[in-house]
């Protein structure tokens, strides 16, 4: 994952009852199929290098049961942990807050939702009939990844879609090819938590 060309796309299956994606860079090259276990007490994702599910090439564990500020570590095919993703508890409430820590357990980027009113207003107008069906295509939240100082990296925004199931990631500012597997590992893990959520 560390020469991805972009924009990225993160299409969710909604034929299986696993929850599941394809990654797919801008030259509609799949590099990533993610699944959740099902049933499991702690969080634990598998990120294959493609839908045979022939090779694992990451894996996203959770470090405590169902918790508002669990964390997410980050491993390699070979187990090795080298980051994590952390929910900010109580502050994302409102607006999805989560920090990308490196593996000296330094907070290295932030992802912050943009507007807190769009989950709210797809959340009321989804229990109304009919009009429910259609908040996929009217409700987009987007999120931005940001470095210690405050730049933005990269944008994920959902896009117009029945049951919620496409996310584009745009680049807009300079990513590392060394960081680049955290801050997509983390956006998974994100993403997965946010779509449940609503």
């Amino acid at each position: 994952m560390q020469n991805i060309s972009y924009p990225v796309n993160f299409k969710f299956r909604v034929s299986t009852l696993a929850n599941d994606f394809v990654a797919k860079d801008a030259n509609e090259q799949t590099f990533a199929y993610v699944r959740q276990k099902m049933f499991k007490l702690k969080e634990d994702i598998q990120i294959y290098e493609d839908e045979s599910r022939s090779k694992v090439n990451y894996s996203i564990k959770a470090d405590r049961w169902l918790d508002f500020s669990a964390a997410y570590a980050f491993k390699d095919s070979q187990g090795n942990e080298f980051g994590k993703i952390v929910r900010k508890g109580w502050r994302s409430i409102w607006k999805a807050r989560y920090e990308i820590i490196n593996k000296e357990e330094q907070p290295q980027f932030s992802i912050n939702e943009e507007n807190g009113w769009v989950k709210v207003f797809d959340s009321l107008m989804s229990e109304v009939p009919v009009v429910g069906i259609f908040t996929g295509y009217m409700f987009n939240p987007s999120y931005i990844v940001t470095d210690k100082e405050g730049q933005p990296i990269i944008r994920l925004k959902k896009k117009a879609s029945f049951f919620g199931r496409k996310f584009e990631l745009t680049k807009i500012g300079m990513v590392k090819p060394e960081d680049s597997e955290k801050i997509m590992l983390g956006l998974m893990m994100m993403i997965l938590l946010e779509r449940r959520r609503g």
